[in-house]
């Protein structure tokens, strides 16, 4: 009953978010770089910001420094969705963030200096990552449900290392947000408010799992999302561009802009790919090293990562003909 009331509720505040984004014009318009063709409601991904806050109400100490770091980075996204920040302020606030959520789950005490710096790069990345890869309706939502699918898993079934309820909040607001997404026409977008809230909701949940186990396996959670990001930021560096201008060249961008794959099947392949990975990281944990995993994981990630170029190169001969 808690969670179908859950539901309800930010069925209900999407609905209203609707009505105020119309009202003030919070709208993505499409761009030459953009993989969608029509103006749509930006900012969507607030719900996730509002399935912390219920979370909140009712964990008040449990969850303080999570959710003010939630508020913190997500206020900062929402802003920078109506108007554009410059870099320094939204990695400043970034860090402020991630310092709250090191400090609750106490890594400051746990790990030495250089861990903690590593940590931090870690973080800001995966945060990054997360925002670049929302560019196409659902891959968001959808690659969310199966990460923190498999988090709800582990902490129900290996390791206890947070109440299961948190990551279900988060769960169901994923739920909401694709009713309205995961369209042909979806109705609104996440905006950065929506890929980055939710990104340092998941980040939160890793190390902690990552600090009671003792194992960096659980990265690999989130190892479609970290493969085509980190590749393509390297890709977009040999071509000596700007990383952090709009662009079209993350696999799932040319899947569905060069060859025009409906953008729907193109997120329930990267889901489905997650789901996979997902269940070899949890039916080989302990049974092997965890450095052999990694490697069973990223190596054919790579391979078909390489794909990418060979599908541009195809792509623009067909235009040069």
């Amino acid at each position: 009953m808690e969670y179908t009331i859950l539901g309800i509720l930010l069925m209900i505040i999407m609905l209203l978010y609707f009505k105020v984004a119309d009202r003030f014009n919070i709208i993505d318009k499409p761009n030459q770089r953009s993989s969608h063709t029509e103006i749509t409601l930006r900012g969507g991904g607030i719900i996730f910001w509002f399935s912390a806050l219920l979370y909140f109400v009712q964990h008040i100490q449990s969850s303080f420094f999570f959710f003010t770091g939630i508020t913190l980075i997500s206020l900062v996204s929402f802003w920078d969705d109506i108007q554009s920040l410059s870099n320094k302020i939204r990695i400043s606030i970034h860090f402020l963030s991630i310092t709250m959520i090191f400090y609750d789950i106490g890594l400051f005490n746990l790990v030495p200096i250089w861990g903690i710096v590593i940590a931090y790069v870690l973080a800001i990345g995966l945060i990054n990552a997360y925002n670049f890869m929302d560019g196409i309706n659902g891959i968001t939502g959808l690659y969310t449900l199966v990460v923190m699918g498999s988090l709800l898993y582990i902490n129900t079934n290996i390791q206890v290392f947070i109440d299961g309820s948190f990551i279900k909040y988060g769960m169901i607001a994923s739920i909401v947000f694709l009713f309205f997404n995961y369209r042909k026409k979806a109705k609104c977008f996440a905006g950065d408010v929506g890929s980055i809230a939710i990104a340092f909701w998941i980040i939160y949940l890793v190390l902690k799992l990552i600090l009671i186990t003792n194992s960096l396996i659980w990265l690999l959670f989130l190892a479609i999302y970290g493969v085509d990001a980190i590749c393509t930021i390297m890709h977009r560096l040999y071509l000596k561009q700007n990383i952090f201008e709009a662009h079209r060249l993350h696999l799932y961008q040319v899947l569905s802009n060069e060859y025009k794959i409906d953008h729907r099947l193109v997120s329930l392949f990267y889901a489905i790919a997650q789901t996979i990975i997902s269940i070899i990281v949890v039916s080989l944990y302990q049974k092997i090293d965890d450095s052999v995993l990694f490697a069973i994981v990223i190596v054919p990630l790579l391979i078909v990562y390489s794909l990418k170029f060979y599908l541009l190169n195809k792509s623009n001969l067909k235009l040069n003909t």
